[in-house]
C-alpha cells in the first residue's frame, strides 16, 4: 500500500511538474505582453502601430524565405511602417525582388533597401554585429541623451543603421554615439524625424 502510495504521490508530483512546465510556457506572452506595454512607455509608436511592425517584419520574413531561399540572408525591420532590408542576396535581381515583395505588405509606407550584393556573412561576424549593436544601446543607456527605446539600432557587417521617430536633437545624439563606438564603419540614419 505504500509503495501504491508513493506511486499516486509521484505520479502527482510529476503531474504537477508537467502542469507547472505547461503554465510557464504561457508565463514569457504574459511578461512579454508586460515587457511590450513597459517598452511601449518609452516608444512613440501606438500599440497598435508597434504590432504593425511586428506584422510587418513577420510576413516580410516568411516572404523573402520562400522568394530567395537558402541563397540570401535578410533581416527585414519595421518602424512606423518604414522597412529597412539588410544583409546580403545573391544578385541584384534578389535585391529588387526582395524589395518588390516587402512593398506589397500591407501598411508598409516605404522600404529603405540596403541590401549588398554577394556572400552571406559569416556566423562570427553576425556576433560581432549582435555585440556592436549591444554596445551601442548600452551607450544609448549610460549616456542617457534620450531615452534608449526611441532608437531601434540594426548592425550588419559592422554597419550600423539607426532607426526610430525622433528629434534632431535625438538623431544627432544616437548618431554620435554609434559613430563613436569601436568596431563601426558605418551610420546609415533612417530615421522619421518629429516637427
Amino acid at each position: 500500500m505504500k509503495s501504491l502510495c508513493n506511486l499516486s504521490s509521484t505520479f502527482k508530483l510529476l503531474a504537477a511538474v508537467a502542469l507547472a512546465a505547461q503554465l510557464a510556457a504561457c508565463v514569457p506572452v504574459i511578461v512579454g505582453g508586460a515587457a511590450v506595454g513597459g517598452a511601449m512607455a518609452a516608444d512613440r509608436r501606438t500599440s497598435g502601430v508597434y504590432v504593425e511592425d511586428q506584422n510587418i517584419e513577420l510576413k516580410g520574413s516568411q516572404k523573402l524565405a520562400t522568394a530567395l531561399g537558402e541563397a540570401a540572408h535578410v533581416n527585414i525591420t519595421s518602424y512606423k511602417g518604414n522597412v529597412l532590408l539588410t544583409g546580403e542576396v545573391p544578385d541584384s535581381n534578389a535585391k529588387s525582388k526582395a524589395e518588390s515583395l516587402v512593398k506589397t505588405i500591407e501598411s508598409v509606407r516605404d522600404v529603405s533597401n540596403e541590401l549588398t550584393v554577394g556572400l552571406k556573412t559569416s556566423i562570427s561576424s553576425r556576433a560581432n554585429d549582435a555585440y556592436i549593436t549591444s554596445k551601442i544601446k548600452t551607450l544609448f543607456v549610460s549616456e542617457n541623451h534620450f531615452q534608449a527605446n526611441l532608437v531601434k539600432v540594426v548592425t550588419e557587417n559592422s554597419v550600423v543603421y539607426l532607426l526610430g521617430y525622433v528629434t534632431q536633437l535625438e538623431a544627432d545624439a544616437a548618431v554620435d554615439i554609434a559613430r563613436n563606438t569601436n568596431g563601426v564603419t558605418k551610420v546609415v540614419k533612417v530615421f522619421e524625424y518629429m516637427n
